[in-house]
Order: structure tokens, then C-alpha cells, then sequence
């Protein structure tokens, strides 16, 4: 495709020969007067030197008709240029209405200055990068580096729209003039990657602590020569046991993570009787010396489409941390009611200390702790409300923490329910 300056790509080009060596293809051309009066200058001269050598008129005559009809036949060295329109180019308009609605960030660089940007890179760039310098747009050392240079190729960027995002530039030039961009977000990528370098690190992190405690008192009681007491003796192995089972709960709760995060995005198909499940799993989560405190309220039976051992889960991990963080002796409070558009809400409230703002927006992440001393302590992995949100997830629910300082705290889980027609 031939491109030409102004508002538009060239849909005008010069005839080609083939179309000028066609039958017919000069038949409606008219030679400029430039070329036809020097022929005739000498037409005329050499009629009338025929005249004055003594030849008859006719042979003059006949010789001049000659001399003017051979400047029709010989073909013209060049050709005026006239307009050719192609009806497969495609100008500025049809390009616009090609990328304009593609999500993808695009930008059309001529001589170094954007010409075209679709409505997905001025959303990311700015509006005001159409008609600037693209090494300007850009604003990054790589990137400029890039379209300084003649061939294609791409350079992943970070920091292009914020500081830590990542984005693919990749470059595509055309004809020698034109330059098409392609802006692709890899932020998405990026953080997933430092999510598990995170994850790896953290959890790396929460075995060593155990294990070294359990190796540093194993030591010191296999050492013959430096034996303690049999008081001290049975105090080691209780905390050899202790930090074995916080080992044995976190390794537990990475599979369950792992699990969990693998059939994410496969919802439940069973029916499952949630009043049940609840209470049951709640008694399970508070154990014999706890259950008395559990206070049930429930509304009316409800029925969700789920797996019942993650929602047990979900309950046992959310009663024990009520009951572990909220007051000594103070009841926890269990409800399932209905929800203003067919689902059902699930709570769990405590009568504790509570949960400082600034905590909550982080209680998800793994290993995250408001008090890290006290949960360990406790024998909590800090993976708990991470299993519970994406297990919440898969339910297509919705987990909320509301906390008040010197009041407690409420966790709610919003789901759909299941209507009994939709069974049957």
C-alpha cells in the first residue's frame, strides 16, 4: 500500500504501465501542445525545403502528412500522472474504525510523531499524545531506544504508566515512514510472579523458625555429655512437640491452599444443606471445652450449591478464630438469614477487642498478622482467611470483616442460594 502525506493513506496513485499498454489505454489521452508544436515547426521547414529543392507539392504534402501523423504514433517517454483510485486502500477514517474499539493500546508514529492513538492507549497515556513526539509519549530510556531503532523488536518497560507497572512495548514499522505500536500490560503477570516469589519466601520463613527450634533442642538432648535434667529434659520434648505440630499445621494449610487454588474456578454442583453443615462444623471448630459459648441464630432453612468440606472448613476456621481472639467467656454468635436478592448471609461475630482499620484490607494475604507473637502463639499459620476468601470465591460469594475496637469483630459470607425448582 503506497502512503502519502496529509489526512489520509494514499488511495491515489500514479497509472501503472501495465494499464497503459492495455488496448485503449491512451485512448482518450490528448498529447500537450509543448509536443505537438516542435513537430510541426519542423513538418512545415521540411515541407517548404522539399518545395525549394524543386520536389512537387504533392510529394511535400505527402512527406509533411507523414512527419505529423509518426507524432501520434510514437509512444510519449513519460505519461501525465492522473488519479488512480484503488478501492482495496484503506485511509485514516478506515484505519480509525479498525483500532478504535480494540482494547489493546495502539499508536500510529510517522516521523517520530504520533499520529494515531486509539482510545485504549489515550486512556493510558493521555489524550494528549496524539500529534506529540513519541519519544516524549513514552518518556522511558528503552523505550525511545527502541524507536530510534529501523528494525522491529519489542522491550518490556516498567514504571510506563505507574510505578510498578509492567508493559510490553513492541514495535512494527512500516514503509519507512510509519511506525505501529502495540502497548500490552504484563502488571498482571509481574505481580503474580512476586506474589509467589513472596508466598515461597514467607513460607520458606515459617518452616525455618520451627525447625530450628526443634533441631537446636534435639541436639541438646542427644549430647552425652552436657545431658539435663529430667524436669528440663520433659520440657524440651513438649516444646520439640509444640513446634512439630505448628510445622505439621502450616504444611496442612499449604495444601489446602494449594487445593483450594487449583479448583478455584470450578463451581460446586452439589446441593447441600447449609443449617447442618454449619452448626456442625461449628461445634467441630469450638471442640468440647469451647461449644458452650456458641450462640446459633437461624432464620429458616437454606440450601446452597457448594463442597461441603471446604464450607466446613470455612466455618471451623472463622469459630476458631472468634473464639481464639474475641473476649475470655464471651459468646460468639453464629447466623445464617436471607439476603435481599435470593442469597443467604452467614455471620460470625465475637464480643473481642477487635481489629484496628489499618489491619483490615490486609487480613487476607497469606501469613498476614495483626499480632504476629500472639497468633503464633495461638498456633494460627496466618494462611487461614486466605483459604477462607478463596474458598468463598469459588462459591461465587462474597467475604466481608467488620470490626470495632473495644467491640469485635464480624465476619459475613454472602452466597446464592439454591431454590428449590432449580433443583427439581
Amino acid at each position: 500500500m503506497d502512503c502519502a502525506s496529509g489526512s489520509r493513506l494514499s488511495s491515489v496513485r500514479v497509472l501503472p504501465k501495465a494499464v497503459r499498454d492495455q488496448p485503449g489505454g491512451f485512448a482518450n489521452t490528448v498529447l500537450p501542445w509543448d509536443r505537438i508544436w516542435p513537430g510541426a515547426a519542423a513538418a512545415a521547414v521540411g515541407i517548404i525545403a522539399i518545395l525549394l529543392a524543386g520536389g512537387g507539392i504533392e510529394l511535400a504534402v505527402a512527406v509533411g502528412v507523414l512527419w505529423l501523423a509518426s507524432l501520434f504514433l510514437v509512444q510519449p517517454s513519460e505519461v501525465q500522472d492522473r488519479p488512480f483510485h484503488d478501492p482495496d486502500a484503506i485511509d485514516q477514517g478506515t484505519m480509525d474504525s479498525l483500532i478504535e474499539p480494540l482494547t489493546t493500546p495502539l499508536m500510529l508514529i510517522e516521523n517520530m510523531r504520533v499520529t494515531r492513538a486509539n482510545q485504549a492507549a489515550r486512556e493510558t497515556l493521555g489524550g494528549h499524545i496524539v500529534g506529540q513526539d513519541a519519544r516524549v509519549a513514552l518518556r522511558h530510556p528503552e523505550a525511545i531506544a527502541l524507536l530510534q531503532d529501523s528494525e522491529s523488536g519489542s522491550v518490556q518497560i516498567q514504571g510506563l504508566v505507574r510505578p510498578r507497572s509492567v508493559w510490553e512495548v513492541i514495535k512494527r514499522p512500516y514503509n519507512g515512514r510509519y511506525t505501529v505500536v502495540e502497548l500490552v500490560n504484563r502488571s498482571s503477570e509481574a505481580d503474580l510472579s512476586r506474589a509467589h516469589t513472596d508466598f515461597v519466601a514467607n513460607a520458606s520463613h515459617e518452616l525455618r523458625t520451627p525447625l530450628a527450634s526443634i533441631i537446636g533442642y534435639v541436639e541438646t538432648l542427644a549430647d552425652p555429655e552436657d545431658e539435663p535434667p529430667k524436669k528440663q529434659r520433659g520440657k524440651f520434648l513438649d516444646t520439640v512437640l509444640s513446634e512439630a505440630n505448628r510445622m505439621q499445621a502450616l504444611v496442612e494449610d499449604l495444601m489446602s491452599l494449594s487445593r483450594v487454588e487449583a479448583n478455584k474456578h470450578e463451581r460446586p454442583a452439589t446441593p447441600v444443606d447449609l443449617n447442618a453443615l454449619v452448626e456442625r462444623a461449628a461445634r467441630d471448630g469450638a471442640g468440647p471445652k469451647r461449644v458452650e459459648r456458641l450462640v446459633f441464630q437461624f432464620a429458616r432453612p437454606f440450601t446452597v450449591l457448594g463442597d461441603s468440606q471446604q464450607l466446613e472448613q470455612v466455618v471451623r476456621n472463622l469459630v476458631d478464630n472468634a473464639l481464639k481472639y474475641g473476649g475470655p467467656g464471651e459468646p460468639v454468635t453464629v447466623a445464617l438469614a436471607p439476603t435481599a436478592r435470593e442469597g443467604v448471609l452467614l455471620t460470625i461475630e465475637d464480643r473481642g477487642p477487635g481489629i484496628a482499620p489499618e489491619h483490615i484490607p490486609h487480613l487476607t494475604r497469606r501469613f498476614y498478622r495483626t499480632d504476629p507473637g500472639r497468633s503464633r502463639a495461638g498456633g494460627g499459620t496466618g494462611l487461614g482467611l486466605a483459604i477462607v476468601k478463596h474458598i468463598v470465591e469459588r462459591h461465587l460469594g462474597r467475604l466481608e470483616i467488620d470490626s470495632v475496637l473495644g467491640r469485635g469483630t464480624k465476619v459475613a459470607i454472602r452466597m446464592p442460594e439454591l431454590v428449590i425448582d432449580e433443583v427439581e
